[in-house]
């Protein structure tokens, strides 16, 4: 196995029983500082890959997504946090997996495919950077792309609160209530006649913004 092939499986049976240490010890941190309740769990599917889809308004999303479910979930990072070999075995048995920045998107796209392959859950945030306000910003295509291209659902999560735990811009993270809330999986579209790919994406993409639109509406209700 190559060197990225070891850090996109994540470091095998010990990367997973790391993480699930780890997990553990953080879901525990935030139920306590946060008040955190997570609904609608049944909707993660239980084997098998899919893509977890969150909004985003605070850099506390990452790591509290983790607690949607008990199994490992992976993310992009930059290839750089890699260079140094101790740092990189943690970053990749903590789900994270090396992307190459200033690449071109396809280059990254290929990588969380592998991830997919693996069977593995993997976590895109639609929005792309750190958002503020009630609304969903337009939402990049490359989960609805990756979706259809891997076969495998899509996941959309509602986060409510954190953008009054660590707001955009700010250090401070404050005890403030957060809720999560999943929704049910959204399947690519089957191949139709007539249908582009470009048009199923578009079409993915639509329903998930609308869809993290309403879990968004509802977490931040739950989290007042």
């Amino acid at each position: 196995m190559t060197k990225v092939d070891t850090n996109l499986a994540g470091q095998g049976r010990f990367g997973k029983l790391f993480y699930a240490v780890v997990r553990s010890i953080l879901v525990t941190l935030c139920r306590s500082y946060f008040r955190l309740s997570v609904k609608g769990r049944e909707n993660i599917p239980k084997t098998g890959a899919f893509i977890l889809a969150p909004i985003h308004r605070s850099n506390i999303d990452t790591p509290i997504s983790c607690a949607v479910t008990t199994r490992r979930l992976r993310y992009m990072g930059k290839d750089s946090l890699w260079k140094i070999r101790p740092v990189g075995s943690v970053l990749s048995a903590l789900g994270g997996f090396p992307v190459t920045r200033g690449t071109a998107d396809l280059e990254a796209l290929k990588r969380c495919l592998a991830v997919l392959a693996l069977g593995e859950p993997l976590v895109m945030f639609p929005e792309g950077t750190r958002q503020f306000g009630d609304l969903i910003q337009p939402l990049f295509d490359g989960a609805a792309y990756l979706s259809i291209k891997a076969n495998v659902p899509i996941v959309p999560v509602g986060i409510g609160g954190t953008q009054a735990v660590m707001p955009k811009g700010k250090k401070m993270i404050y005890p403030k209530k957060c809720t999560l809330i999943i929704g049910a999986p959204i399947y690519p579209p089957q191949a139709t006649t007539g249908r582009t790919p470009r048009t199923a994406t578009t079409e993915l993409t639509a329903n998930l913004k609308s869809a993290l639109q309403d879990l968004f509406d509802a977490a931040q209700l739950a989290a007042r």
